[in-house]
């Protein structure tokens, strides 16, 4: 890592999180921005493209399960909803990126220092807790949904082969090995702002796969003659009460998850130059990514519920609510695997950059951590190698393989993650810190409004929470380490 003398006023408050060493600094670029750090070029199509990547996973092809559980009025509406709530407390978010003047303020380069600097350090330490602890989870969460999909691709085949007369049962674990490599490579990309040829790649795969399977739930609708479906959901006589309410809970998860790029929104902002201001290209960013999601995740919800009603699967695509045609289906699946490389990599870079930015300022004089070899690369500018980026790296996308083969429960990780992430970074913070930066008097009619929009939010959080807990609680009656086949 290069190291820089930090050139901050020694009026900022809590300097000691923008010290000495620079992780942005390892291209060999000498162009410099503020507090020395390299220059931004992100602009609202690549901050578009990380959106997108980040929130159109493949969590959109359960969404037809989703509204199975709540209805034809309830899903959609509980959609929008979350839509609404997700732009707005983004743009409350965007805000706090810098403090005081809009345009020249502080920067807050993560949403640890953002926190820490509105609300102070008690709060910080819960809001880096919860926020690391959750991309730890979506890189779980990313390997499991891969292997799925490279699984479904070979199952096609097989059935198409055997005419569906083989179940074509197989293990997940070589899937989740084989993705595990291609991460070991992907994450040595050093930083989040060299990330976004990748998260284009990313994100142009997420809508291959959404409009194919929107392609195949209309032609299923046309098939069936009708859409399938009640108002109310998926019927009683199917399923007991008790599982209804449940699985009723597991899908507020399901939702949540797919609006949650709040947990990163601030490194993506750090990445965009700033004229004009980041807070503007970002709220533009926002309100183009959440319209488009919304309308991808309407599309293939509702018309994969028309097509399947009470049937719908987990996921359409893996799931195998279309068996034909199978070509299309592997078009599908890999194009989902190659979402997945770019959106684990999109999740952790702010994890990366957290723990190698607190080694080098522990450790400052630590050849290991801190020393780059420049190793050339041909046709290609060197590439500057660091040991303890390489080793740390590389022992994060092993343990993350290692839990996913332990604990393969790729719709109840979605739904978990969703209601674990969705109210404290997508709401309580950005809406604490909002009040704090624009000294929002107590008990006035916004402070009202912004407090009764946290409190609501919290108790579907704990609902959502609830019902994906008691989903792996099912799942684990039949679960064995190390061996799952599908």
């Amino acid at each position: 890592m290069k190291m820089v003398e930090n050139t901050a006023p020694r009026s900022h408050p809590h300097q000691v999180y923008h010290v000495a060493v620079d992780i942005h600094a390892q291209t060999g670029s000498n162009r410099q921005d503020d507090y020395t750090r390299l220059k931004r070029t992100g602009t609202v199509w690549t901050t578009c493209a990380h959106i997108i990547t980040a929130v159109i996973g493949s969590g959109v092809l359960s969404l037809a399960w989703a509204i199975a559980q709540l209805g034809w009025i309830a899903g959609p509406a509980v959609m929008f909803l979350f839509s609404l709530v997700t732009y707005y407390t983004s743009t409350l978010l965007s805000a706090c990126y810098r403090t005081g003047d809009p345009v020249n303020g502080k920067r807050h380069y993560t949403y640890m220092d953002a926190v820490l600097c509105n609300l102070g350090g008690a709060k910080a330490k819960s809001c880096g807790f919860v926020q690391y602890l959750v991309l730890f989870g979506v890189a779980v969460g990313c390997t499991i949904s891969s292997s799925i999909s490279m699984m479904a691709v070979k199952r096609s085949n097989c059935f198409h082969k055997s005419g569906g007369k083989d179940p074509c049962h197989m293990n997940a674990n070589p899937y989740m090995i084989a993705f595990g490599i291609a991460e070991f490579f992907f994450s040595q990309i050093p930083d989040f702002d060299q990330l976004w040829w990748l998260s284009i790649i990313a994100a142009v795969m997420s809508f291959t796969y959404s409009f194919i399977a929107l392609r195949l739930g209309i032609t299923k609708v046309a098939e069936n003659g009708k859409l399938m479906g009640s108002l109310t959901g998926i019927s009683i006589d199917t399923i007991t009460q008790t599982h209804k309410i449940w699985r009723s809970f597991q899908a507020l998860g399901y939702i949540a998850f797919g609006y949650s790029f709040s947990i990163i929104l601030i490194e993506i902002q750090d990445t965009i130059k700033s004229s004009p201001s980041e807070a503007k290209t970002m709220k533009k960013a926002t309100l183009i990514s959440v319209v488009v999601t919304t309308l991808i995740y309407m599309l293939c919800g509702c018309f994969g519920y028309a097509a399947f009603g009470d049937m719908s699967p987990g996921n359409l695509l893996t799931g195998f609510g279309f068996y034909n045609p199978y070509w299309l289906m592997d078009i599908a699946n890999v194009a989902i695997v190659v979402h997945l490389v770019g959106a684990y990599q999109v999740y952790c870079q702010p994890l990366f950059a957290f723990i190698e930015k607190t080694a080098a300022q522990r450790f400052p004089d630590s050849d290991f951590i801190i020393k780059e070899t420049k190793i050339p690369l041909p046709g290609s500018r060197s590439y500057n190698l660091n040991l303890f980026r390489l080793v740390w790296r590389t022992c994060f996308v092993i343990l993350t393989t290692l839990i996913s083969m332990l604990l393969p429960f790729f719709n109840d990780i979605v739904g978990l993650l969703g209601a674990f992430a969705f109210w404290p970074l997508t709401v309580y913070f950005p809406v604490e810190m909002y009040i704090a930066q624009k000294q929002i008097p107590r008990w006035s009619a916004r402070w009202l409004c912004l407090k009764i929009l946290s409190s609501a939010c919290l108790i579907i959080t704990i609902a959502a929470a609830a019902g994906s807990i008691a989903g792996m609680v099912g799942d684990l009656k039949s679960f064995k380490p190390f061996k799952t086949s599908y």
